[in-house]
């Protein structure tokens, strides 16, 4: 027989669960509302198509925002589709998780007091979804060019990479650690950001193109050599992102109920009960960053009664949009700013609380938050791979890479979260990727002139 109890909205719940599997479901259903036809047009119409549009300089891919809005205005869904794509392979994950609110529609000229900018994220979901909708194609293989290239991640970048080579006529194998595709977009982004199937789904739309093979669960250090890689093609593209949490330097880190965030994320996107993750009452989330918007605002959708965001600084120094924050707070998570952890508090190997003091008062008074569930968002390295005795030159644990993105490695190239410099930015690790791309391209084919 199943124990049923009653959530907070009075409905019956299996013993065990804290929310019914329709809450689950809402919790986690696409936090924005795509445009219809009409709304779209209407949107569109909006716009002024500005010369030398400062939306446009504002996009880290370089995307013609005035020219797709117009052909949204003019009914011309999939043309609208194609100058996105054209310069943002991913422009339908973009669309969904950029921050928007600091890039494109932070500087339309509409955006003042006394008006609103133009959505333009909505806008190029509307025309990306509804290109694939439809089944459209906007892209051919160029003739065969007999060159083969390596690439380390099937994430932003190393997708990006992939289809720009494949266009151009080369062959390429991406090596992924993971069984899926896709990076931050498939185990990273918040499930109402990237609700359902839609990562696999872009990754489809990118492989059609022929020419690029992925191998899944192959770890380059381990499974293949680098050197292999070097041996084998004629130029390697690092597309690893950053998969290692950095730690807080704390005693007591490794007890039980002390999490990185990003795993967890990782194990929520890919849950099929969610029912059945673990979830504490009093979460207590370290850091200032989207990971930590994300995790905290999820954790609090899963079910947990009290969820407290901890920051070392001001709310003007998170790197959370102050849109995101006010999005957290709204979820009803309470935001801590000046607070410094300073020691962890276990009982029996458990985490039991967190000691902070105020980083903004000099003579460092502290104070105890109470804490059954911590979750570390301060921030990721780069995963270590086993390169014998090759070597990258490094800034800060990342690779360093000129104007090009070549390292200084002859041959070899990366981009995106792994390069010194990056915003870690879904969006500007595509444009890495591209740009990478066409780097290679330029360096095979002119060494065959």
């Amino acid at each position: 027989m199943t124990v049923f109890s009653s959530n907070s909205s009075g409905q019956s719940v299996p013993a065990g669960r804290r929310l019914s599997e329709a809450d689950y479901q809402a919790n986690f259903a696409d936090i924005h509302t795509p445009l219809d036809a009409r709304s779209a047009v209407v949107e569109a119409d909006r716009c002024y198509y500005c010369y030398g549009a400062p939306c446009q300089t504002a996009c880290p891919t370089g995307i013609d925002v005035p020219s797709f809005i117009r052909m949204i205005g003019q009914k011309n869904e999939v043309g609208a589709a194609g100058v996105i794509l054209s310069e943002n392979i991913m422009g339908g994950t973009c669309a969904r998780a950029c921050p928007v609110e600091t890039l494109c529609e932070d500087a339309c000229v509409r955006n003042t007091e006394d008006d609103r900018p133009i959505q333009i994220g909505l806008l190029q979901r509307f025309a990306t979804d509804r290109a694939s909708e439809l089944g459209a194609k906007f892209f051919t293989r160029e003739p065969e060019t007999g060159h083969r290239v390596a690439i380390v991640g099937a994430g932003p970048a190393g997708l990006s990479c992939a289809h720009r080579l494949a266009t151009l006529g080369h062959e390429v194998v991406v090596y992924e650690a993971q069984e899926k595709s896709g990076g931050l977009n498939e185990y990273g982004l918040a499930a109402y950001k990237m609700a359902g199937d839609y990562a696999q789904k872009e990754v489809e739309d990118i492989l059609s193109i022929g020419g690029i093979i992925i191998k899944h669960g192959v770890k380059v250090g381990e499974d293949v050599s680098f050197a292999e890689l070097q041996t084998n093609y004629d130029a390697v593209f690092m597309g690893v992102g950053l998969g290692t949490s950095k730690a807080m330097q704390l005693d007591g880190e490794q007890a039980s109920g002390v999490i990185n965030a990003v795993d967890y994320i990782h194990q929520l996107r890919q849950a099929e009960d969610l029912g059945k993750l673990s979830v504490g009452q009093n979460i207590v989330v370290i850091g200032g960053g989207m990971t930590a918007i994300d995790i905290a605002i999820q954790i609090k959708r899963l079910g947990a009664a009290n969820v407290t965001m901890a920051y070392r600084r001001g709310k003007e120094h998170m790197n959370a949009s102050l849109e995101e924050q006010e999005f957290a707070l709204n979820e009803g998570v309470h935001i801590a700013h000046w607070a410094q952890p300073v020691s962890l508090h276990t009982e029996q190997g458990t985490i039991t609380g967190v000691e902070f003091k105020k980083a903004n008062i000099e003579g460092g008074e502290t104070y105890i938050m109470p804490t059954d569930m911590l979750f570390k968002a301060i921030g990721q390295s780069l995963t270590p791979i086993n390169m014998a005795t090759i070597e990258f030159v490094k800034s800060y644990g990342k690779y360093e890479v000129d104007d090009e993105l070549r390292t200084s490695l002859p041959g070899v190239w990366a981009g995106g979260d792994c390069v010194a410099g990056s915003d870690d930015l879904a969006v500007s690790a595509v444009q890495d990727g591209k740009l990478a791309a066409l780097s290679i391209h330029n360096t095979l084919t002119q060494s065959q002139a």
